[in-house]
């Protein structure tokens, strides 16, 4: 069974609303994500503002991969289901992020999310604002692939 975190305060994040960039009927003709695909992001974007993990079960594939910089005291490449809950475990326990999504992009066999995040450290409270994009792959309407980038040296000084 997969942990389930405790419930956030409201405010935690923003949902992805619909807009320009959001809504798949506004992507080009040629090799692009379908509506659904785009449904699963954004559903996982609402699940981990409510830190609701059960949804990595649901729409992660069990074979799932999620890297990012080893820099990071909670980054590297983790694996399965586990592997995402042991990514997001740690990366809560620096960090109390709120992330604010700008643009979800059809990339043609991925989705490309550019965003900022902004919160406190854990401990120490020191307050962070850096961007960030996040590269999704799926199959068969599961994630199977998430990479994370973000400013690592802004993010570094604010762990102190």
């Amino acid at each position: 069974m997969l942990a389930s975190f405790p419930e956030r305060p409201r405010g935690f994040g923003k949902a992805v609303s619909a807009s320009r960039e959001t809504d798949p009927t506004t992507f080009r003709q040629g090799t692009i994500v379908s509506a659904s695909t785009i449904d699963t992001i954004k559903r996982v974007y609402e699940a981990f503002e409510t830190r609701d993990f059960g949804v990595i079960g649901e729409v992660f594939d069990p074979d799932v991969e999620i890297r990012q910089s080893e820099l990071l005291p909670w980054g590297g490449q983790f694996k399965g289901h586990e592997g995402a809950v042991q990514f997001f475990t740690g990366l809560l326990g620096h960090i109390d992020p709120q992330l604010t999504v700008e643009r979800l992009m059809d990339a043609g066999d991925r989705v490309v999310e550019v965003g900022r995040t902004v919160g406190s450290t854990v401990p120490g409270g020191v307050h962070f604002d850096v961007p960030e994009l996040h590269i999704w792959q799926l199959r068969a309407g599961k994630v199977t692939s998430m990479e994370i980038y973000i400013d690592v040296p802004a993010m570094l000084k604010a762990l102190g």
